[in-house]
């Protein structure tokens, strides 16, 4: 009896799985990436062409459309902070004491001589709300077998018009991806490196972005600590935040 439960559990599963489309897929990526809150401390690695650069940051998020980020080293940068609330950012330089407001063509610009772009932090995180997806085949990547989803642009607002994706299939966490231009042209590239179970959930510790049509061998994350849904004074999401 309890073999006949299980032949049927599996196959149940079996079924969803064939059944499941990529926009479903996608968003359960999502979901597993998001949270109500969460704060983070990182290293970012630029592996510049001549030279390698380090950085230490704490973020704290809220939702898709808040975060604080402050800069802890080197001492040259401490104290730089960025703030973003929906689709504005500003960043406050402590060696200028100024707090600017990154427009236009500034998005575009490099974050702290990084792989990533201004406009790349204030991309909605939720990538189901900015495309569509299919699944064009599986592979299997850090050993772990993924769905290879293509994303297609649904809004105009986008900073890649398609992407394409590898999905692991157990925890559902985006392990790959490459950033396309409208024309085609490989634009970006970001793979994970390393996934830990972290408060409770599979996280993505160590990863590389590449600016492909940049050279040096790209920009490093590594999350050393994260916490989900903490409690953050709502003061902390505020111009005044960035000069204190």
């Amino acid at each position: 009896m309890k073999k006949l439960i299980l032949i049927v559990f599996l196959g149940t599963f079996a079924i969803q799985g064939a059944n499941i489309t990529g926009n479903e897929i996608l968003k359960r990526a999502d979901e597993n990436m998001t949270s109500e809150t969460k704060i983070v401390i990182a290293s970012m690695i630029v592996h510049g062409r001549r030279a390698v650069r380090k950085f230490k940051f704490k973020s704290w998020i809220m939702g898709t459309e808040k975060s604080f980020t402050e800069f802890l080293a080197p001492p040259r940068e401490r104290g730089t902070k960025m703030l973003k609330i929906k689709k504005q950012l500003w960043l406050y330089s402590p060696s200028a004491d100024r707090v600017i407001l990154i427009a236009g063509h500034m998005l575009r610009q490099s974050m702290m001589g990084s792989d990533l772009s201004y406009e790349d932090t204030l991309e909605d995180p939720k990538l189901h709300n900015l495309y569509n997806a299919e699944i064009i085949g599986e592979e299997t990547y850090l050993d772990r077998p993924c769905w290879v989803l293509k994303l297609t642009a649904k809004v105009k607002d986008v900073a890649y018009f398609s992407r394409k994706v590898w999905v692991d299939k157990e925890h559902f966490l985006i392990l790959k991806e490459e950033m396309y231009a409208r024309s085609g042209r490989l634009l970006k590239i970001a793979y994970v490196k390393e996934v830990k179970r972290l408060s409770g959930r599979w996280v993505a510790t160590r990863a590389i972005f590449k600016d492909v049509l940049k050279k040096g061998k790209g920009t490093e994350f590594i999350i050393e600590d994260i916490k989900f849904d903490v409690k953050i004074p709502p003061h902390i999401f505020s111009k005044a935040a960035l000069r204190k």
